[in-house]
């Protein structure tokens, strides 16, 4: 049983399959009418569960598309709906679910609670986002990229603003897919240490660099999120701005990345704080491009899950 929990426990191998599925996935569709199915409806006979503690569009509207284009049925469960830990113990839902569904896809707060479930599970588990990371949105990030500009190994990203759970995710991808990446962003908002050290230990060459203009100097790809978390009270939202205000991505600083370089933003955003419309909307932004592409990067996360 093969559970897809983050980038940092699958085999690099695997996730190199990964993303070359999700591009067969998108090429095969490609001319088609909206809504095809995949061919050979891989998950025929199959009921995803996909479980949101945390409100969502792109993860929820891409996994539930994408399970039902291949055959799949699914069912949503909010938090309300599960009341995960506060009345049935974690592990009792898991073992319960196990018995209704094929694949479970959480997207939830705490990493401890996507970990239980796992460990309890006999299906496969997937992580849709935790407070601690975001493997999912990488894998499409990583297929993004390498549509573009080709292999990333040994490319330049920058990371600009909060190290959050999607930069965590980062730096867990530098080590399995071998670039280098660049932190830019307030001491106070700096990325978990465990994170940049176990990705230096597997070989990643990872810095810190305070001054956003330094850091983009020959950067491949330049990538930012929002400034704060929908669970952030309001005192924290304006610290954050002031914090973050002189690592917002705009004209002049992707002028002093590459001219090649990409702008990429998981969305939502706020635009004209993280970034201003000027880059989205511009000519080196791919951010739509990236949101697409988590449709078919689960679809293959999805497939890998179940061996299909």
């Amino acid at each position: 049983m093969r559970h897809f929990l983050d980038i940092n426990t699958t085999d690099a191998g695997e996730l190199r399959g990964i993303i070359d599925m999700a591009r067969q996935i998108k090429a095969a569709r490609r001319g088609r009418f909206k809504g095809a199915p995949d061919d050979d409806l891989p998950l025929d006979g199959r009921m995803v569960a996909l479980i949101f503690e945390k409100p969502s569009t792109r993860t929820r509207v891409s996994f539930d598309v994408g399970a039902r284009q291949m055959g799949a049925q699914t069912m949503v469960l909010s938090g309300t709906d599960m009341q995960l830990g506060h009345g049935e113990t974690i592990a009792d839902t898991a073992r319960v679910l196990s018995r209704y569904v094929d694949l479970i896809m959480i997207r939830t707060y705490e990493e401890a609670t996507l970990l239980e479930l796992a460990e309890y599970a006999d299906v496969p588990v997937i992580n849709g986002l935790t407070n601690r990371s975001h493997p999912c949105q990488i894998m499409a990030d990583i297929m993004t990229f390498e549509e573009h500009r080709g292999p990333i190994t040994g490319k330049k990203v920058v990371w600009t603003g909060d190290g959050n759970n999607v930069c965590a995710s980062f730096l867990h991808a530098a080590a399995a897919f071998g670039f280098d990446l660049t932190f830019t962003g307030p001491p106070p908002l700096d990325p978990e240490p465990g994170f940049v050290a176990e990705a230096r230990a597997r070989g990643a060459h990872i810095e810190i660099e305070r001054d956003p203009f330094k850091a983009v100097e020959g950067a491949d790809l330049v990538v930012t999120d929002t400034w704060v978390s929908m669970h952030d009270p309001q005192s924290a939202r304006e610290r954050r701005h002031n914090q973050l205000r002189p690592y917002q991505v705009n004209e002049a600083l992707m002028a002093a990345a590459r001219p090649d370089a990409l702008f990429m933003h998981c969305l939502p955003a706020h635009r004209d704080d993280e970034a201003t419309s000027a880059v989205m909307d511009g000519p080196q932004s791919v951010i739509f491009d990236e949101a697409e592409n988590r449709l078919h990067a689960q679809k293959a996360i999805m497939r890998w899950c179940l061996g299909v």
